[in-house]
């Protein structure tokens, strides 16, 4: 490149070497980049984040964990203009940038190693929340990017053409949102949070004015460039949005998982705004009921599995009814009842979609189903991740177990190194998952998964400004014992281990925290009731009331915080000890 940053022709360079018979000689060379145009950068030092210890029986979780946080480090970007903040590109070789959605999701699934990636992220995506409204760039006030790139992004035929900064996305700012409040509740310092909230309340600024053009209450988009992405949830390629007969949907879109975030958002935003004590909670709150009730009329159909939400809305406000993984993301959001979320757990189990080696995209009834298509069959590696984290949390135990079990096995046979997504085919008919050609590899958001699936296994979920931390393990009998060293809460290292009764010892707590163990959640079974008329929603943190532990007085120094959860609700200090059995 010049210092223009266009294209020149390449020096040579050539060293005249003199070598006499059995001599040798060595030439060592140093190469020095200066971009003034660069729009990421090379981070400075090593990562940030934890470099947790993990002993599994099933040594598949331990080379995976390995294989990915290796590709992590080199997936890491910073800010040019402010090189300490550190966010992930999205994926090699296509999206090595600042993707929104990606990396947010990516920050997210990395929390149990630490903030910082975190904190990171938000900062280097709220120094360019949009300010103004453009048509052109999708830009709007308060509206989280898209895609940052050097120049104009154009396909071959022209038919897709995005700008260098692009905000064609309609989830990247719920995501933002919900990306502070997990991050404070991992412990993310009031120092970081404070100097964020101005951005927040702009974010809340553009899902108030700008998310819902037609003012029906349910978030949407529609691209009026007419050379934009066409459609503008994860779920981006062009023929993504499809009824169960295969007819596409026209837009405006209103995208059912898309409402799931938009609810947790509007909850997530109310407790930071009560606990920073600024205004507006309880105007967010109610835009959570309201926005549930909205989404309980409009969205459930009748499928082939019984009762399920609909992929979208389209234009006409009428269901787009494809049983699709998109319905997996509303599970946690808070937006679906107790009978909901059981029914959504119980299609997500079925052959159609949990057949494969992970979570279908689209289940084999619809007639837009096909193995290799890039969102209607295929299966991603972070979206079976998501949907499995969030069965698993909501006591699911048996369907998150299924999804787990085909993620290690297509880690299995892609070297430890998942891609960005592979082939849907049935688990019966072929032993090994598909490729897909063009798919990222490494990917952020496909690496980081492998950290949420960790975290599922061991079941930690702390609240720091509570001072409360959730143990619900998924290790156990299914997928054996489980321990991890060196997971991050409130920046202090915490040990957990999950023995292979599902027997959890959380090691390391701070005497401000409490343990808890809610009890699971029934099996879904596959004719539940339908789903309305149905019970107001819960809140988007709701879990079965359990029993609140006190924790003992501090150990005498030197021995550290170790508190055994034992199944009849008490907690018991021990000294810390090595396993008593030998790990893989």
């Amino acid at each position: 490149m010049d210092a223009t940053g266009e294209r020149t022709t390449a020096p040579r360079l050539s060293w005249p070497v003199d070598l006499a018979p059995g001599a040798t000689v060595t030439l060592r060379w140093r190469l020095t980049v200066e971009d003034p145009h660069a729009v990421v950068a090379a981070p400075a030092g090593p990562p940030s984040w934890s470099d947790p210890e993990v002993r599994a029986d099933d040594r598949r979780l331990t080379r995976l964990l390995d294989r990915s946080l290796a590709d992590l480090r080199g997936l890491r970007l910073a800010d040019p203009a402010r090189p300490a903040d550190v966010f992930l590109g999205a994926g090699v070789p296509w999206f090595l940038t600042l993707f929104g959605r990606d990396s947010l999701w990516a920050a997210r699934m990395m929390l149990p190693l630490g903030t910082e990636l975190a904190a990171g992220t938000l900062r280097v995506l709220a120094r360019r929340q949009g300010t103004r409204v453009d048509p052109a760039t999708g830009e709007a006030p308060g509206k989280i990017l898209h895609e940052l790139r050097r120049h104009e992004f154009a396909t071959f035929d022209g038919g897709l053409r995005l700008p260098p900064a692009y905000y064609g996305t309609v989830d990247a700012t719920m995501l933002w949102i919900s990306l502070l409040h997990d991050a404070w509740r991992w412990g993310l310092g009031t120092d970081q949070v404070e100097p964020l909230l101005p951005h927040l309340e702009a974010a809340l600024g553009w899902l108030a004015d700008h998310a819902d053009a037609d003012g029906d209450g349910l978030v949407e988009y529609v691209d009026t460039t007419g050379h934009g992405l066409s459609n503008q949830g994860w779920k981006d390629s062009g023929d993504a949005v499809r009824f169960r007969d295969g007819r596409l949907a026209q837009a405006p879109i209103v995208l059912a998982e898309v409402q799931g975030y938009a609810y947790r958002a509007a909850v997530d935003a109310a407790a930071l705004l009560d606990a920073f004590d600024r205004p507006g909670a309880d105007r967010w709150r109610g835009y959570a009921d309201r926005l549930a009730e909205k989404f309980r009329a409009t969205f459930w159909v009748d499928g082939p599995h019984g009762p399920q939400p609909a992929l979208a809305l389209d234009r006409d406000k009428r269901p787009v009814d494809s049983l699709t993984s998109n319905i997996g993301h509303l599970l946690g959001t808070g937006l679906l009842s107790a009978d909901e979320s059981a029914q959504v757990a119980a299609l997500l189990t079925t052959d159609a979609l949990a057949g494969g080696f992970g979570l279908r995209t689209m289940s084999t009834d619809d007639a837009g189903f096909s193995p290799l298509s890039y969102h209607c069959g295929s299966i991603w590696t972070h979206d079976t991740a998501i949907v499995l984290a969030g069965l698993a949390r909501a006591g699911f135990a048996d369907a998150a177990l299924r999804l787990a079990e085909g993620l290690l096995t297509a880690a299995e046979a892609f070297d430890y190194r998942l891609p960005e997504l592979y082939g849907g085919d049935d688990r019966a008919m072929v032993g090994r998952p598909v490729p897909y050609p063009a798919a990222c590899r490494p990917q952020a958001w496909s690496a980081a998964a492998t950290v949420m699936l960790v975290q599922a296994g061991v079941g930690l979920y702390p609240d720091v400004p509570a001072g409360r931390v959730t143990v619900r393990p998924l290790a156990g009998p299914e997928l054996g014992a489980l321990t991890v060293d060196r997971f991050r809460v409130a920046g202090a290292p915490i040990d957990v281990h999950v023995d292979r009764s599902g027997h959890p010892t959380v090691t390391g707590l701070r005497p401000a925290s409490r343990s808890t163990r809610p009890p699971a959640q029934p099996r879904p079974s596959p004719p539940p009731a339908p789903p309305r008329p149905a019970p107001p929603p819960l809140p988007a943190d709701h879990r079965p009331t359990p029993s609140m532990m006190k924790l003992p007085p501090p150990a005498p120094a030197g021995h550290g915080d170790n508190f055994m959860i034992t199944r009849a609700g008490r907690v018991r200090r021990r000294v810390r000890r090595p396993p008593s059995r030998r790990w893989g």
